[in-house]
């Protein structure tokens, strides 16, 4: 049987998108995929982020906040950055090896700022982790032939 792609999900803080992407990518593709998440710093893991994927049933309580740094030592094949940010900061050693593709995703707590009550909080963080998961289900086959930007 062939490896496992390597793949690291890289977002500003590695608290919220990037740890959904690890999370789905765990919980639906593990046969094929050894997923990781990182972050060009640390903002520690989004409670919200946590609770949206446990009512999916992907459970993500375990997972830390980490920056890219901390993985130096893996050998990726894939680096998706899931927010403008880390795709335009995405530490240039990480393209030594991997091919870096960008799939942006909106902000959640960005979006929730503003919110008026909990539940229209949580709204965005819904919308982006059925999104994140919607993109999940299509790997490995939609980055094989990528470009590294």
């Amino acid at each position: 049987m062939p490896d496992k792609l390597k793949i690291l999900f890289l977002c500003t803080g590695n608290s919220c998108r990037s740890q959904m992407a690890e999370g789905w990518t765990r919980a639906l593709k593990a046969d094929v995929i050894d997923a990781y998440s990182a972050g060009i710093e640390t903002h520690g893991l989004n409670a919200r982020a946590v609770r949206v994927m446990a009512e999916a049933g992907v459970d993500i309580s375990g997972h830390h906040s980490k920056t890219a740094e901390e993985l130096r030592d893996v050998a990726f094949d894939y680096v998706v950055t899931v927010c403008g940010h880390a795709d335009e900061t995405c530490p240039a050693w990480l393209g030594d090896k991997a091919t870096i593709v960008h799939v942006g995703f909106d902000d959640p707590p960005k979006l929730a700022k503003d919110a008026k009550s909990e539940e229209e909080a949580l709204a965005p963080y819904r919308r982006v982790r059925d999104e994140i998961k919607a993109f999940i289900l299509t790997l490995p086959q939609s980055l094989r032939g990528a470009k590294s930007r």
